[in-house]
């Protein structure tokens, strides 16, 4: 079997990566190049095309795993036998992650029975109506409108929202480094890799193509967002930073930007929870119309 080139991505691979999660759509918050670019600095990610199909592999040293291949069925599937030849030399069990219940449905199809998935609850991403976002109607989420009415009556007269442009990320980004050392990230590894991811995307901003949200008092920014569509439906926001001390900071981003920017979408993809139970209870407080779930594949024993 010939070598097949995995690289990670870079800026000039945007175009053919895009194009390929472009015609092969899903709502799961890691289709799309900005999520794989920048998290790919954190994770040991990188990607080919075989066969006209694009394809992700995950390997260290203690693993070897891939995402689910983005091209026509038929190459897929083609694709798909490569990849088990490829783990097999490589001395690995073939497996998948990220996998939805959609993908793992195809599989099941080409492959009764040989193939299991175990869904990671941790991992799914919350899906939401964008109107429902914008205007926080209904009984359900009363408390939500209560948090932005005080904010407006907290800071009347005193706060903006603008849309992130390249006039504001230089004030967005020291809003960033001021809240990373407001929140210890250099001692956690974990918020270490968000902020930088953070970071970069401020610096890459436009490269990227992505869309913001500035939350201003008294002229100093207190909150911002990013996000990009993921597919003709929904947006995803991969990004959200507001200082704990302004009292309700963030409910007032996530729906000023929801108002301002994603109404031409019917959903928002505010991403998974990482299993923090703090985070759970506030994703599932906005009522998210569903989940995108995603989970391991292996075979079968």
């Amino acid at each position: 079997m010939e070598k097949i080139q995995f690289k990670r991505a870079e800026l000039e691979d945007k175009e053919m990566i895009s194009e390929y999660l472009n015609h092969h759509t899903s709502r799961s918050c890691e289709r799309t190049f900005v999520n794989v670019y920048l998290w790919s600095r954190q994770y040991p990610v990188k990607w080919a095309v075989i066969e006209d199909v694009l394809v992700f592999k995950s390997e260290n040293e203690e693993h070897l795993s891939f995402a689910y291949p983005a091209g026509e069925p038929d190459k897929v599937k083609k694709v798909l036998e490569i990849l088990m030849e490829y783990s097999k030399e490589h001395g690995c069990p073939f497996s998948m992650y990220n996998v939805t219940p959609d993908q793992f449905a195809q599989l099941e199809e080409w492959y009764p029975g040989r193939f299991q998935i175990e869904y990671n609850r941790d991992l799914a991403d919350y899906v939401y109506e964008a109107e429902k976002l914008a205007t926080l109607s209904g009984k359900k989420l009363h408390g939500k409108r209560n948090h932005i009415n005080k904010f407006k009556a907290n800071y009347e007269g005193r706060w903006v929202y603008e849309s992130m442009t390249k006039d504001n990320l230089e004030d967005c980004f020291q809003m960033a480094l001021r809240w990373r050392n407001e929140n210890g990230c250099e001692e956690d590894p974990e918020k270490r890799g968000e902020i930088c991811v953070t970071l970069n995307a401020l610096r890459l901003f436009e490269e990227l193509e992505l869309k913001g949200g500035v939350l201003r008092v008294d002229g100093e920014v207190v909150a911002f967002t990013l996000g990009e569509p993921v597919c003709s439906d929904t947006f995803v926001v991969h990004i959200e930073k507001a200082y704990a001390d302004i009292q309700g900071a963030y409910p007032m981003i996530n729906q000023q930007f929801v108002e301002h920017e994603c109404q031409n979408y019917q959903y928002v993809n505010r991403e998974e929870d990482t299993g923090a139970e703090g985070l759970r209870k506030a994703k599932l407080s906005y009522r998210p119309v569903f989940l995108v779930e995603k989970g391991a594949v292996t075979e079968r024993k």
